[in-house]
């Protein structure tokens, strides 16, 4: 790359980090007022800290708004946090990379795990259908192949299926495989009939479990945070802008009393069912960890990914989902305190300078 063209990509970077730093810190802000507002404000020795800690370990003070908002859920400072623009940043840069965004191409899922824990059938890729094996199907087998043993199915596009949005649901009756096109590539996934635990819950909806994994230097794959995600009345699927999230703890699925809302104000009971959580277990939570272990283990290239996982009727588990790449972090570390903390995630900022650096 040439000496000109290598000034304009840094200044183009510089603008990008500094627009993404701008709009990260200011919804944290908003984030803080709003827990603030139920907790009490932060003290001025709190905020001062932070912006200490930001500067002399994170490498700038953009990093000390997060650092806020983690303190005021936590109810203190942690040493270890990252916070979600320095997550983005750098932890995404270099422990996913390119790497995690093949998480993205939902089509590829099976491919690159061989498991029949995805609940994967048929995917529409650059104009040609292709089975859970990656083998091609003609478009007019496509429904004699996703309804032979079922009646209700689940499209997934890959260029709107962030945040539960780009879902949409079929049976044998309302299926059109020309309005299908019109969705783009994604993949069909067997509809999934939730065990009674999460029924209880919220019936409207089928309720995710969100493991997160990380590899260590040594290559060795741990549960980093738990937390399971519910959807709201009327929803037939989960949705970023108005799920709640209840914490749990990582090594047993017990979960927490308090019920979050998307702005980290909390309850004590889901909003529209009064169902309340405190001291109760994730259903077949053991296997859920062994899953994503086993699964993660495949692909240590991803350093950090978020499994969305499914405990079915028969306490099957499936994996919805994953996500190797700017996979948010901002409830667990707030919440559960500095979940990476051992990893020296916190120096990737020094890569650049410092490319032998250990991590």
């Amino acid at each position: 790359m040439s000496k000109s063209k290598l000034i304009a990509k840094r200044l183009f970077d510089d603008v990008k980090w500094k627009r993404y730093n701008y709009l990260i810190n200011k919804e944290t802000y908003k984030i803080l007022a709003d827990v603030e507002a139920q907790r009490g404000k932060l003290s001025k020795s709190m905020v001062r800290k932070c912006d200490e800690y930001a500067e002399d370990i994170l490498g700038g003070k953009v990093f000390s708004p997060g650092l806020q908002l983690f303190s005021a859920l936590n109810g203190g400072f942690q040493e270890g946090w990252l916070p979600e623009n320095y997550y983005g940043r750098f932890v995404v840069e270099y422990a996913q990379g390119d790497y995690g965004k093949v998480s993205y191409l939902k089509p590829m899922t099976r491919y690159i795990f061989r498991s029949d824990l995805f609940p994967d059938l048929v995917s529409y890729v650059n104009g040609i259908w292709l089975d859970s094996y990656s083998k091609v199907v003609l478009p007019d087998q496509v429904r004699e192949v996703l309804f032979a043993n079922r009646d209700k199915v689940v499209f997934k596009s890959d260029t709107n299926f962030l945040q539960g949005l780009g879902i949409h649901f079929f049976t044998k009756e309302n299926f059109d495989i020309h309005s299908i096109l019109m969705l783009g590539n994604g993949v069909f996934q067997d509809f999934i009939h939730q065990h009674p635990f999460f029924e209880e819950i919220m019936p409207d909806s089928v309720a995710t479990i969100r493991l997160t994994t990380a590899v260590d230097r040594e290559g060795q794959v741990s549960v980093r945070s738990s937390f399971l995600r519910v959807g709201r009345s009327g929803q037939p699927n989960v949705k970023a802008k108005s799920e709640i999230n209840v914490l749990a703890d990582a090594v047993t699925g017990k979960l927490d009393q308090e019920v979050y809302y998307m702005n980290y104000q909390y309850t004590d009971r889901h909003p529209d069912t009064g169902y309340q959580f405190g001291g109760k277990t994730l259903p077949c939570y053991r296997k859920c960890v062994d899953a994503v272990v086993s699964l993660h283990a495949t692909i240590p290239q991803v350093r950090c990914i978020g499994w969305d996982l499914v405990v079915d009727k028969n306490e099957d588990v499936k994996v919805m989902e994953w996500n190797g790449a700017d996979n948010g972090m901002r409830i667990a570390q707030g919440v559960k305190g500095a979940v990476f903390a051992d990893l020296g995630w916190d120096k990737l900022h020094l890569l650049k300078e410092n490319p032998l650096l250990v991590y």
